[in-house]
């Protein structure tokens, strides 16, 4: 798995390394405080194979090799919203670390909207499977780093960022300065409130590091996946924001773009699973979980 490490540049910065993972563009993180070696676990994949049905642990596990190879301890497991085009290894890896797993608040609202897409009314209970929901300003503890949450919705109603000193994890909202901004068409999702959201992100310092989400190589000249830039950097040249684009400019770019875009073909399985903190659906008599699709309802 490609990753890279963006290093810490003062006492209040955290060392940051992302894990590029091919099957579904996302970045997973490992944000650590050098001074204590506490570090938080963002985003991280839970593999899925769509034409089997399978889950695996592998991406997670190389994660977890990686904080074991550095002697970091896991304090805490973090995820900005449930994901629609990945499984998130939230419970698992409390499972193996033993540390608390988190997202923002409005996650109930995300859950209850997609507890009527799929006809489950009682399937999700978001307080059970998460140890803490995140309101907008709320801040926590990762070693002796201080870390702010802000809500970002646009994306999907509930996406939160995490602000550590000079370092954003700001998910599906900006993409690289090459690629642009990211979708927001699922629903809940709104081009007025990423607009809102990205304004939000850019307001932040200029020298702010910015990691994303998700990157979706080549790009242009660029093969390598690619996932952090400043504040200043996006600012200037990204290539839907950049240089003072006005909001009825960027929205109607965005909507335009959104209307061709198909769904990601993990999402009806994915959102079903992270709506309950990346746990499968309780098993059946005969020891398996099942899947629920919608069907005709997309």
């Amino acid at each position: 798995m490609f990753s890279r490490t963006s290093p810490s540049t003062g006492p209040a910065s955290p060392e940051v390394t992302g894990f590029y993972d091919p099957a579904t563009g996302s970045i997973m993180y490992v944000a650590a405080d050098p001074a204590t070696k506490k570090a938080a676990l963002i985003d991280v994949v839970l593999d899925f194979d769509p034409a089997h049905g399978r889950t695996r642990t592998d991406s997670a596990q190389e994660v977890l090799d990686f904080v074991a190879a550095q002697g970091l301890t896991v304090e805490w497991i973090l995820d900005t919203h449930p994901h629609a085009d990945h499984m998130m290894a939230s419970a698992w890896l409390k499972d193996q670390t033993g540390a608390p797993n988190a997202i923002g608040e409005k996650t109930r609202d995300i859950a209850a909207l997609w507890a009527e897409f799929y006809n489950l009314p009682d399937a999700f209970d978001v307080d059970r499977d998460f140890d803490r929901l995140f309101a907008d300003g709320d801040s926590f503890a990762l070693g002796g780093l201080e870390v702010r949450v802000m809500l970002h919705p646009g994306h999907t109603l509930g996406s939160i960022s995490y602000v550590i000193g000079d370092a954003a994890f700001v998910h599906d909202t900006l993409m690289h300065v090459d690629s642009g901004t990211s979708r927001a068409d699922f629903p809940g999702g709104s081009s007025k409130d990423l607009w809102d959201s990205l304004q939000s992100i850019l307001s932040l310092p200029d020298d702010t590091r910015l990691f994303v989400g998700h990157d979706y190589p080549p790009v242009g000249d660029r093969k390598d996946p690619a996932w952090e830039a400043t504040v200043a950097r996006h600012k200037a040249a990204n290539k839907h924001l950049g240089g003072g684009t006005a909001e009825a400019a960027f929205r109607k770019l965005r909507d335009d773009r959104d209307a061709t875009l198909k769904l990601p073909d993990r999402m009806l399985y994915a959102l079903q699973v992270n709506l309950r903190g990346g746990r499968l659906a309780t098993p059946e008599a005969d020891g398996h979980s099942y899947f629920k699709i919608p069907a005709n309802k997309f």
